[in-house]
């Protein structure tokens, strides 16, 4: 199965999120995202959606010193950003009940475990 189609609007959230959590940097929230199960994300994958997300005004960026060399472009969440994480999460926690409701018999046969690496 093609999963990018399905990843590109899940990561866009995720990534709102893990800037809400604090202000931020491209390759730490590459980081985060992989300790968190997305292996598959790159710097490569990351920066365009930051700039989508910069351009739709969710998130701002401001260069700040780096302790280890050049300055570093660190992310934060406008309020429309801030909304839009509520908004990502709900819709989230719709569609997974749908999906599980219609899934629920695959979900006897092959338990969410099964999928973990």
């Amino acid at each position: 199965m093609d999963r990018s189609q399905l990843m590109k609007g899940i990561l866009e959230g995720c990534i709102l999120k893990i800037i809400d959590d604090s202000e931020t940097y491209g390759y730490e929230i590459v980081n985060k995202l992989q300790e968190k199960g997305f292996r598959e994300v790159k710097e490569g994958t990351l920066y365009p959606l930051l700039l989508r997300l910069e351009k739709k005004k969710l998130i701002q960026a401001a260069y700040k010193p780096s302790p280890l060399g050049p300055s570093r472009k660190y992310y934060s969440l406008t309020a429309e950003g801030r909304s839009y994480v509520d908004d990502f999460y709900e819709s989230w926690l719709l569609i997974n009940k749908s999906i599980r409701e219609i899934f629920k018999d695959f979900e006897r046969r092959m338990p969410y475990d099964d999928f973990e690496e």
